[in-house]
C-alpha cells in the first residue's frame, strides 16, 4: 500500500473491516467515510507534525473516530441485545509497553480516554464497568447521556438483528449486514519523531451482543499492542478468533523471533485468521515508520498519513484516495 518506506513520522488509522459491498454505499455515504477518516488523519498529524508524541497522536486520531457516528466507537455504538451500549478501549505505549483498557463502559464521551486514564492515573491495565466510571468521573472525563450515543441506524439494525433471531431465519450477508456486525471497532497506529510507537483500539462490539460480552480491542496482545522494539498494532474482526490467536503479539513475535518484515509477519497472520474464520484485518507501524494495512475480507476503512501530510484514505481492496489541496485524487495500488 503506502508508506512502505522508513518514514520519520507516520500514523495510520482503521474504521472496521468486513463485506463492505460497493453497491450499499451510496456516493454521499461513501464520502462521509473518507471524509471521517480523514479527519482523524489530520487530528493525528497535527499532533506528530508539531512533534508531539505517538501516544497523544493515536489518542486524538481515535477520539475523532469516536466523535463520528458512521463509526461503531464513541457516539456511533452499536446495541447489545438488551438496547443497551457497553464500549471498549485500549491504548499501548511503545517505550515501556504501559497499557491502559476499559470494557463494558457506558458514560465517558471518548472510551479511549478512560483507557488512557487507567493506564496513567492507576496501577491497572483492565478495568470494567462501576470501576472504569468512578475513575473516569475522578479525572474528570468529559461524560455524556444516552441521546448523545443514540443513533437511529444503530438501533434500526439491533431490532432487525432481533426479529431475525425471534423468527429463527439464518442470518442473511448477502448485504455485507451480518459481516458488519462483527467488525465495528476504530484505531490508530503511530510513529513519532523521536522514534517511540503507540497503538489505540476502541468499539461498540457487536449488534446484539450478550450483556457482558468483550471482544479483542481492550485485550492487550490480541487487538491491540505497541513496543519499539518491534510494531504498533490495532485490529478489527472477529473478535474471539484474534483473541484466541494473541494476534497483534503474534506479529511482533515474529518480527523479534523469526526477523519476518512487518509486511510479511502482519500479512501472514491476517491470512491464517481468515482460515479459521477471523474475517477482518488490522493496521500495525514498525520501527522505522512502514505501515501495513491487511484484511482478508472485502473491505476496511482505513488511512494513512506521513511526515509530508497528505492522506489516504480506502474502504476497498484496490481504490486509495489521496487528499491534494482542496480535491481528491483517486488512485490504483495493490494493498
Amino acid at each position: 500500500m503506502t508508506l512502505s518506506h522508513p518514514q520519520p513520522f507516520a500514523l495510520a488509522i482503521h474504521g472496521g473491516a468486513g463485506t463492505i459491498k460497493r453497491s450499499a454505499l451510496t456516493p454521499l455515504l461513501t464520502e462521509g467515510y473518507h471524509a471521517g477518516l480523514r479527519r482523524a488523519l489530520a487530528a493525528g498529524h497535527e499532533v506528530l507534525a508539531d512533534g508531539g508524541s505517538a501516544l497523544d497522536a493515536v489518542t486524538a486520531a481515535v477520539m475523532a473516530l469516536e466523535d463520528e457516528p458512521l463509526f461503531n466507537a464513541g457516539r456511533g455504538a452499536v446495541f447489545t441485545a438488551e438496547g443497551t451500549q457497553e464500549m471498549d478501549a485500549a491504548i499501548m505505549d511503545g517505550r515501556d509497553r504501559s497499557a491502559g483498557a476499559v470494557a463494558g463502559l457506558f458514560g465517558p464521551r471518548n472510551p479511549i480516554l478512560a483507557a488512557r486514564a487507567v493506564m496513567e492515573h492507576s496501577e491497572h491495565v483492565l478495568l470494567i464497568g462501576e470501576g472504569a466510571l468512578d475513575l473516569c468521573r475522578r479525572q474528570g472525563l468529559p461524560m455524556e447521556d444516552a441521546p448523545y450515543f443514540f443513533t437511529q441506524p444503530r438501533w434500526d439494525a439491533l431490532q432487525a438483528e432481533l426479529e431475525r433471531r425471534r423468527s429463527g431465519a439464518p442470518e442473511d450477508n448477502s448485504d455485507g449486514g451480518a459481516d458488519q456486525r462483527r467488525h465495528g471497532t476504530v484505531g490508530a497506529v503511530a510513529r513519532d519523531r523521536d522514534g517511540n510507537l503507540a497503538a489505540a483500539t476502541s468499539t461498540g462490539g457487536m449488534t446484539a451482543k450478550a450483556k457482558g460480552r468483550v471482544g479483542d480491542s481492550p485485550v492487550i496482545g490480541a487487538g491491540t499492542f505497541a513496543d519499539n522494539i518491534t510494531c504498533a498494532v490495532s485490529a478489527t474482526g472477529h473478535g474471539e478468533h484474534f483473541i484466541r490467536r494473541c494476534a497483534a503479539h503474534e506479529i511482533d513475535a515474529r518480527m523479534r523471533w523469526a526477523g519476518q518484515t512487518l509486511d510479511r509477519a502482519a500479512g501472514d497472520v491476517v491470512a491464517e485468521l481468515g482460515v479459521i474464520g477471523g474475517s477482518g484485518g488490522l493496521i500495525a507501524i514498525d520501527r522505522d515508520g512502514r505501515v501495513a494495512l491487511p484484511f482478508n475480507c472485502s473491505g476496511m476503512y482505513r488511512g494513512a498519513i506521513g511526515a509530508d501530510g497528505l492522506p489516504m484514505t480506502a474502504i476497498h481492496r484496490e481504490e486509495y484516495r489521496m487528499a491534494l489541496g482542496s480535491e481528491d485524487q483517486s488512485f490504483q495500488t495493490p494493498s
